[in-house]
């Protein structure tokens, strides 16, 4: 008997190692194909297995990332024209704001993504529109990132209320402030009162009273300061008419 096998007998026992090899390599192709196999270090993870913070405050919310960067006059509450001394004009904000104690109204700049103003001259109903003016009112728009809005408003109330008598000349001006419900999401009204003065400066024994509304709508804030012509009272409804326009146009114009 020869001691070497035959060479069929040797091509079966190569074939009979190399098979199971071969299916080794199909069994791993197969799975690069599909989908990875649970578990798999190696794979690259499914989409649904990526970490996501479960607080929704550190994510931006989808109105706090399309804030705009501009302000257009369409955003601005109008007069009717039976009010209206004359068109509404543009106004630098550092003019429109209010000042009292010290700069109660201003942002500082945190958050916000763009800011304008306009100022609308106002008369009375029934009088010409060739006699004097009442007043005006100056409106300035701030929007914000986050919860700038909400943080604005906070900073107003405690100014306003460390701000309860201020100078404006030699004349002391009383402020007072509470809520004004209805007008957006939150709002402020202050009432200022003094001494009123002649236009040579001399007290005529009567008060003066203007007032500011400052409204926060979603994630605006507006500031409505209304002004008497030549130092002498504002018109509280007018200002009551255009705080309740400006918050409908400023919600209109952020939907």
């Amino acid at each position: 008997m020869s001691r070497y096998a035959p060479p069929t007998t040797r091509a079966t026992k190569v074939l009979a190692l190399i098979v199971p090899l071969l299916g080794t390599v199909t069994m791993g192709t197969a799975c690069t194909d599909g989908a990875p196999p649970t578990g798999s270090g190696s794979a690259a993870p499914s989409p649904t297995a990526v970490a996501t913070s479960t607080n929704p405050s550190d994510q931006p919310s989808p109105t706090a990332s399309a804030r705009p960067t501009t302000i257009p006059t369409s955003a601005f509450f109008e007069l009717p024209p039976e009010l209206r001394k004359s068109p509404r004009q543009t106004t630098p904000v550092s003019n429109a704001l209010p000042k009292l104690c010290a700069n109660e109204f201003g942002t500082g700049g945190r958050q916000v993504t763009a800011s304008a103003a306009m100022t609308v001259t106002y008369k009375k109903a029934d009088e010409p529109p060739s006699n004097v003016p009442q007043g005006m009112i100056h409106q300035t728009i701030f929007t914000f990132d986050g919860d700038g809005a909400s943080d604005y408003m906070q900073r107003v109330r405690s100014a306003v209320q460390a701000c309860p008598t201020y100078k404006q000349g030699d004349n002391p001006v009383k402020v007072e402030s509470r809520a004004l419900p209805g007008a957006g999401d939150e709002a402020l009204l202050l009432t200022r009162t003094w001494a009123e003065t002649s236009l040579n400066g001399d007290r005529t024994g009567d008060t003066a009273t203007s007032q500011i509304a400052v409204a926060r709508v979603d994630g605006a804030v507006t500031v409505f300061n209304d002004q008497g012509w030549e130092g002498t009272s504002g018109n509280p409804a007018v200002l009551g008419q255009a705080v309740r326009d400006g918050v409908r146009t400023l919600d209109a114009w952020q939907r």
